[in-house]
């Protein structure tokens, strides 16, 4: 009996184990993700935004 309870608290604990690692993965790649679309709108955004040499006149 003392070889099941060690198995089950050994599963039990890599179970456990395992659904913390799929949250941090998944948490992680949703950050990266964000990330990645936050910096190509900064990047459009300023492919976008007259250059200085095309700046017009205000004078």
């Amino acid at each position: 009996m003392t070889d099941n309870s060690d198995k089950s608290d050994k599963s039990n604990w890599t179970g456990k184990a395992a659904m913390a690692g799929a949250a941090i993965g998944s948490a992680a790649l949703a950050a990266a993700l964000l990330y990645a679309s936050r910096r190509k709108e900064r990047a459009e955004k300023a492919a976008k935004a007259p250059k200085p040499d095309q700046a017009p006149e205000t004078d």
